[in-house]
């Protein structure tokens, strides 16, 4: 059945604390209504996981995807797609930083689970699309409002409606990607060091700048300063601020707690 197939493997990593997400399904990756379903089962366990402080999605195959399983969408009745983007855009939804590992085509609603996630980092041969609209279609998982919060509302309006591809230099100078590297292997180094940047900081105050962000974007100035002034304020209560600035005067290195 076309709707079924695809596997997402949850692998832990650095004693347990990096979760790594590996979509496995041949070459192109491509995202069935079941890898929908599976992202969702593997973010709720992960979110539930308190010794998980990091997530890595990535995949095996060529490609990260090609995007969805075309032909299942027909198999698929109208009412079943309101709540298509709730699944495969659980990252934006996890408390924790989640890392996406973008090598080859990043289509579709691959190009929309990469966009819900927190970090973006490419290979120089991948490249970005929503080609939906060859299929007499628009983008349903947040690709059109996360792609023009990040690149900008013109820039997002030409590539949705005309279908057109980003390349990886344009990605990375538009800062829809944080960094571009020349091949997998320094992909793999590069995400190793965010990851390892990222053990070193407070859970918790990764936790709430994430929100912080997330949230405070879409709100007048005003409203997000306030967010971020409380959130700011919430934090100097923590028993992680105040190891951090034991060790930044004891000149050692700080051991958070995540609380």
């Amino acid at each position: 059945m076309a709707l079924t197939g695809g596997e997402i493997r949850l692998d832990r990593g650095h004693d347990g604390r990096v979760a790594y997400l590996t979509l496995d399904h041949g070459r192109y990756n491509i995202v069935t209504m079941e890898t929908r379903r599976v992202m969702a089962e593997r973010f709720a366990e992960i979110d539930a996981d308190k010794d998980i402080q990091v997530v890595v999605v990535q995949a095996d195959g060529e490609h990260f995807s090609s995007g969805g399983d075309i032909p299942g969408f027909m198999e698929v009745e109208p009412i079943d797609f309101t709540d298509l983007g709730q699944n495969v855009t659980a990252p934006s939804r996890s408390p924790k930083p989640v890392i996406a590992a973008i090598d080859g085509y990043c289509f579709g609603v691959g190009f929309e689970l990469a966009l819900s996630t927190d970090i973006r980092i490419a290979t120089e041969r991948s490249e970005f699309a929503l080609p939906e609209m060859r299929l007499g279609m628009m983008p349903g998982s947040g690709g059109t409002q996360r792609l023009a919060r990040l690149i900008g509302l013109s820039r997002a309006k030409y590539h949705v409606l005309t279908a057109s591809r980003i390349n990886a230099p344009q990605a990375g100078d538009w800062g829809l990607v944080s960094a571009v590297v020349p091949d997998r292997e320094a992909l793999d180094a590069e995400v190793e060091r965010v990851v390892k940047t990222l053990l070193g900081y407070s859970p918790l105050a990764l936790r709430t700048a994430k929100e912080v962000l997330d949230k405070g974007v879409d709100a007048p100035l005003y409203s997000g300063i306030e967010l971020e002034r409380k959130a700011y304020a919430m934090l100097r209560s923590s028993h992680d601020f105040a190891e951090g600035v034991a060790a930044f005067t004891e000149k050692r290195a700080p051991k958070f707690q995540g609380r």
